[in-house]
């Protein structure tokens, strides 16, 4: 008897992922999920130059001052709660010293447009279509660093506004790299704040929008993470204890949906090997003197030189 049912994802097969490529994630916190299980494999991997980016327009927007070499003035950063911020950028980027918070963002931005043009793949995973405009500019932020609330409008992104968002991002990206393949999916957390019946609302719009410009002929395509977590993981034993995060169980399988389904056969040898080498730098011996543990470190730095040979980016 089957009691689930199965998400069916056809494996790359044009472009698939390997240890040459080079992969950039960006958006929503679930991108840092992927990135850190891109980081523990050791690929050539790098996320979110400026943080957590929760909607598109977010992305769209430092795309577009990426790729035109924007500079950040002091014009774009305000102080609050002794911390500077910019409303382009998530907390985590914040300082409490301007001229910091300032070298940092041009740096990343110089980054992203770095990575940008050198990668294989891009990764972009979108977690909402509400967004806060600022009313004193008139603009959507990307974080509102805790400025009262009665200084934002609230929106949801139409599904035309977000499809002409991510239009607008794949033309940056063509432009700067007409060869990189995109890859759109939607993070499963639920933005519960915003009520049930709005994040469902707004992961319509965002699922809607983003099957209006997937072509994979073009170099463009879709993961369903959040149908995996919707369908595939529909208990609440897949969920961390604030009941909106997936756990990480739930991360484990939808990873592994994504080797399967992205990564080239020769690169998920790799992974194994890097991952015993992991659990063996990991492993705390009993009698660390001992001739055994001697001899066991010894076959391990054979392993990581033999594989560094092939592969001289991997540091472990």
């Amino acid at each position: 008897m089957n009691l689930q049912t199965q998400i069916s994802i056809s494996k790359e097969t044009i472009n698939p992922i390997s240890y040459h490529s080079k992969i950039l994630l960006m958006g929503s916190c679930f991108s840092e999920n992927m990135g850190l299980k891109l980081s523990y494999y050791k690929f050539q991997s790098s996320q979110n130059p400026f943080g957590i980016l929760f909607h598109p327009k977010a992305i769209e927007n430092l795309i577009t001052n990426a790729i035109n070499e924007k500079s950040y003035t002091e014009d774009d950063v305000f102080f609050l709660n002794e911390r500077w911020h910019c409303f382009d950028a998530h907390s985590s980027l914040s300082s409490s010293n301007k001229n910091d918070l300032l070298s940092h963002l041009n740096a990343q931005l110089k980054t992203t447009k770095k990575k940008l043009q050198e990668a294989n793949h891009i990764v972009i995973t979108l977690g909402t279509s509400w967004v806060y405009r600022f009313i004193e500019t008139d603009t959507i932020v990307a974080n509102c660093h805790k400025v009262p609330q009665k200084k934002f409008l609230k929106e949801i992104l139409t599904v035309d506004e977000i499809v002409a968002s991510l239009e607008a991002i794949l033309v940056l990206i063509k432009l700067a790299n007409p060869k990189a393949s995109v890859l759109f999916t939607i993070s499963p957390v639920r933005h519960l704040k915003d009520g049930f019946t709005q994040n469902q609302q707004s992961k319509s719009h965002l699922i809607s929008a983003i099957h209006q410009v997937v072509e994979p002929r073009n170099n463009t395509h879709y993961f369903p993470s959040y149908e995996i977590m919707m369908d595939e993981l529909r208990d609440y034993r897949f969920y961390a204890e604030d009941m909106i995060h997936p756990n990480q169980t739930a991360i484990n399988y939808i990873w592994k949906k994504f080797e399967n389904s992205w990564f080239s056969d020769e690169s998920k040898v790799i992974m194994k090997e890097v991952s015993s080498i992991q659990n063996g730098i990991n492993h705390r011996a009993f009698n660390p003197d001992s001739n055994e543990h001697q001899q066991f470190l010894n076959v391990l730095k054979n392993r990581i030189k033999k594989l560094q040979e092939k592969y001289p980016f991997i540091d472990l």
